[in-house]
């Protein structure tokens, strides 16, 4: 199967996910991370899930799954431990469903995730090898590390900056390329981000004073 990439606003759209163990925690997670107004429908739930429920961080129902509750749903999680209730769920869901154990029975997978604050790098191999995808993730995870998600915060500050400071398009453009180079990156890998702070500002002054 062929899956169409896509990163989808999920902040206050109803998600519900039925089951209560590990890889619903995951799932969940992810979920509320995303904006999502969750509900989760179990009988028994992990203690974190159970945390996050008496914190207000989602609607937490203690029983099975009844013919029903997707209703209204944007997106639905059957991570349930019977394959057979999780296909049940699958054919119920009016919208985007995702099955834990049997990708194929719903409309979409989640891919493997590199988080570093704004930057967000989805790996799917369409469901062929997840734990490759899973390896991949690591090598981008160590290849783009923390410093990345600082990086973006002060870029977006500094674009902000450049965007007033440079009055001249044509400087202006080859300033914001610049944010991108591989050269910069070397810089930021090798010398951390002060360094890179340093330089880019340094830069800005100077051609802010030219226009």
């Amino acid at each position: 199967m062929k899956y169409y990439p896509a990163f989808l606003d999920l902040k206050n759209k109803k998600a519900v996910v039925i089951g209560g163990g590990s890889v619903a925690e995951r799932k969940v997670r992810f979920l509320v991370n995303s904006g999502a107004s969750v509900k989760l429908i179990s009988p028994e739930i992990t203690a974190y899930l159970r945390k996050l429920s008496k914190k207000g961080g989602l609607h937490y129902v203690e029983r099975k799954y009844r013919k029903g509750d997707l209703n209204g749903a944007f997106i639905v999680i059957a991570a349930t431990s019977s394959a057979a209730l999780n296909s049940k769920i699958a054919r119920e869901a009016e919208n985007l469903v995702n099955v834990i154990n049997a990708p194929s029975e719903g409309n979409f997978i989640v891919p493997s995730v590199v988080r570093r604050g704004s930057l967000n790098i989805a790996i799917s191999t369409e469901g062929v090898s997840p734990a490759v995808s899973k390896e991949i993730r690591k090598e981008l995870e160590r290849f783009y590390d923390r410093e990345f998600e600082g990086f973006l915060k002060f870029a977006e500050m500094i674009r902000l900056k450049a965007m007033k400071g440079i009055k001249n398009d044509k400087k202006r453009a080859q300033f914001l390329k610049s944010l991108a180079s591989e050269q910069l990156f070397h810089t930021l890998r090798k010398s951390g981000l002060d360094a890179v702070r340093t330089h880019v500002s340094k830069a800005l002054e100077k051609i802010s004073q030219t226009n």
